[in-house]
């Protein structure tokens, strides 16, 4: 490869993308193929004299072998043909070096033990991702070949199955979002307290689990594991909590609720109720559940309970967290989607419509998220009587109870607009405003 170089002007831009100097084994080596990058950098060209010099400019030509061992290189007599092919194989075997140093890194972590057992994991996960992260530098791809991935994708008859896409299982919704989320995808749910986060994430879970047959991981940092299952068995049944938890429900009920209890024996939802959690940890265990069982969506409530790594304000905190969850969605190929409390400056206006600019503590969370999603439940902030008095014009009964919108404040790669949906406050869950048949959901969950 370095001969390429030395012969052949046309080598270079071919090995650019693949090569680092730090991957030759030899320093020597890496030396001087530092040396021949500085020159075409600056358009000087690359030969034996020039590079002879760079190197002396750089105190390392008699380390290097002198111009000696850079005529015995150009006498392989090697040109740009085949080049990209030799310049794989120092990349590989660097890796290969890398992965082995940290392997040994990995074991001497175990050997030194310790109480703290999650600190370990997460540095070896740390060290690992290290490469990975090193290695996902990817090359130009030539448009026809991103074309042709687009015609090969999913059609409709496949739209029982997981793809390219994770759908909400609300129709106007995955109809504004062009089919769903993406994966890759960082979304954002944000919401005031007690507007039903939460209960729309479980429909989103639900959703893909049975929907769609996903694997959906969930984490949650404020609710039981219990508490959850005890919602998401409301919600399917269609049996008020307070009565299931009381057992107090018609024989009617009992059949549903045993069948709702079936159906979600068999979703693959794991729920992971830890109250403390760092993105590192949620990365290996989504890693280890990806090899185990798969991975289609990850659910983390709520972004604002995550522990970062050390920074000087909770904004920079938080700056690195969602930039964390962005980084995890791309590398683990799921969406993402991060409940995420917004400030109190919603409360002290009206219209009390959330805005990108309520996002609580960091506006990084706007420049991280692909999509933006609020929830606005108008029937909370004002009393049928309330409404009344301030829409004079509007017929009685007109009060927007158990009316909702889901407003996509930001897509990336498509439309914004709000969507209506309907809560049911009974089961805490939301649903389709008309409950249009689905043939992959079997209802209008």
């Amino acid at each position: 490869m370095l001969a390429a170089l030395l012969l052949d002007e046309d080598a270079y831009p071919r090995v650019l993308p693949i090569v680092q100097p730090a991957d030759f084994f030899r320093d020597q080596n890496g030396w001087i193929y530092e040396a021949c990058l500085a020159l075409s950098d600056r358009g000087e060209a690359v030969t034996i004299p020039t590079v002879a010099h760079e190197l002396e400019r750089a105190g390392r030509l008699d380390a290097a072998g002198g111009e000696p061992y850079l005529a015995e290189i150009a006498g392989k007599y090697f040109t740009a043909v085949g080049v990209e092919a030799h310049a794989r194989i120092v990349a590989r075997d660097a890796l290969y070096r890398r992965l082995i140093e940290v392997a040994g890194r990995i074991a001497q972590l175990a050997y030194q033990g310790g109480s703290d057992v999650g600190r370990v994991l997460s540095e070896a996960e740390g060290l690992l991702l290290g490469i990975r992260s090193a290695e996902a530098a990817g090359d130009f791809k030539r448009l026809r070949e991103l074309l042709d991935e687009f015609l090969e994708a999913p059609t409709d008859e496949d739209e029982g199955e997981l793809h390219e896409s994770v759908r909400s299982g609300f129709m106007d919704l995955d109809e504004l979002l062009s089919g769903g989320y993406k994966r890759g995808d960082l979304v954002i749910l944000a919401a005031r307290t007690g507007v039903g986060k939460t209960s729309l994430m479980l429909n989103f879970a639900r959703n893909a689990a049975i929907g769609q047959h996903g694997t959906v991981a969930l984490f949650s940092l404020e609710m039981g594991g219990e508490q959850l299952a005890m919602r998401m068995l409301s919600a399917e049944a269609g049996v008020p909590m307070a009565r299931l938890r009381l057992g107090r429900h018609t024989p009617v009920e009992e059949s549903r609720v045993m069948r709702a209890h079936g159906l979600l024996g068999g979703a693959a939802v794991y729920i992971d109720e830890s109250a403390v959690l760092t993105v590192p940890e949620i990365r290996a265990k989504c890693r280890r559940l990806q090899a185990e069982h798969g991975l289609d969506l990850l659910i983390v409530d709520y972004l604002q309970l995550l522990h970062g790594g050390r920074a000087d304000t909770r904004a920079n905190e938080i700056s690195q967290i969602s930039r964390s969850l962005k980084e995890l969605a791309r590398e683990l190929n799921v969406p993402v989607i991060a409940a995420a409390q917004l400030s109190r400056a919603v409360e002290n206006r009206s219209p009390h419509i959330p805005m990108l600019s309520d996002l609580r503590e960091s506006g990084s969370i706007e420049q991280d998220a692909d999509i933006v999603m609020f929830i606005y439940r108008e029937d909370i902030y004002a009393t049928p009587e309330q409404w009344q008095n301030q829409h004079p014009g509007e017929p009685g009964g007109a009060h927007p109870t158990g009316l909702a919108q889901i407003i996509v404040a930001k897509h990336r790669n498509g439309p914004t607009g709000n969507v209506q949906i309907r809560w049911v406050p009974e089961t805490a869950s939301f649903q389709d405003l008309l409950l249009r048949p689905e043939p992959s959901f079997g209802g209008a969950y």
